[in-house]
């Protein structure tokens, strides 16, 4: 699926149009804009969900969604706690240190040191093909899930249809739900999986987009399973820290060339510090 380039209502209705002739053309162009202007406009309450998501599925569908991803789409529910935590992310206003003390950032470096050595074959591997050394990789699935510890409470798929649906940003998620439903379809994803408030999948929280262009079989079994696959996780996370232009062997301090590959992982100026202050620490020890 090309999440660059999918069908958008307008798109479906001129395809539609086309397949009928002239005749009548009009009263379908009519009735399908009004069903696209009262369905498929966002909206900042769950009011319109469903009357939102059924046109919707036709999107999906225009855009290769099969069976089984449709029907992932036809169970989601408006997710009010995602909107939520949407709209109160406050953490990321702390000074750094303070949002490192929060983060616990001394026991994601004293564990982080650990899991170094319990992951040692599986960790060179990783950086011998990508590049990405062990500091920077542990620093993020410590930072992102306690190290699989805890990888959210909120069902994946209706937590990303729900932002699509939500007016604040429903181009930037758009294409991550179809993702998400292309990757139930792949088998990657089961429908009712759990994840964080945005829809992020797996022990590093990749968005269901990012699972599809960057997401690696770490373990050989034939699957992408950023959940429960730390091979997985951990190679599909160098893999795109490579995609953004890491450098094997450069520093990723502010300032160093690999800070850019972090700082396309997250947008928030301490996150991506103390994900370069911690990854140094560990890869220190």
């Amino acid at each position: 699926m090309d999440l660059k380039g999918f069908l958008t209502m307008k798109e479906i209705s001129m395809r539609a149009i086309a397949r009928i002739g002239i005749l009548g053309a009009a009263t379908v162009a009519l009735a399908m804009s009004a069903g696209t202007a009262s369905a498929q406009q966002c909206s900042n309450d769950g009011s319109r969900f469903n009357a939102w998501k059924a046109e919707f599925r036709q999107v999906a569908a225009a855009n290769g969604v099969g069976a089984r991803g449709l029907a992932a789409l036809d169970q989601t529910s408006y997710n009010s706690r995602t909107i939520s935590a949407d709209r109160n992310q406050r953490s990321f206003r702390l000074s750094l240190d303070e949002f490192m003390q929060r983060r616990g950032a001394d026991a994601i470096t004293q564990r982080g040191v650990r899991l170094k050595g319990q992951h040692a074959g599986l960790l060179q591997r990783i950086e011998q093909q990508y590049g990405v050394p062990p500091g920077p990789l542990l620093a993020i699935w410590g930072m992102e899930t306690a190290f699989g510890g805890f990888l959210g409470d909120q069902n994946i798929v209706s937590a990303i249809v729900t932002l699509t649906y939500d007016c604040r940003r429903t181009d930037f998620f758009r294409p991550h739900a179809l993702a998400a439903l292309q990757l139930v379809d792949r088998g990657w994803l089961s429908p009712n999986a759990r994840g964080a408030a945005h829809g992020e999948v797996g022990q590093t929280q990749f968005l269901p987009a990012n699972v599809i262009r960057f997401g690696v079989d770490g373990d050989g079994d034939g699957r992408v399973d950023l959940i429960g696959s730390v091979p997985d996780a951990l190679a599909s996370t160098a893999n795109f820290l490579r995609a953004h232009g890491w450098q094997r062997g450069a520093g990723y301090q502010p300032g160093q060339p690999n800070f850019a590959a972090i700082q396309a992982w997250n947008a928030a100026g301490v996150y991506q510090q103390s994900i370069a202050i911690i990854g140094q620490r560990i890869d220190s020890r």
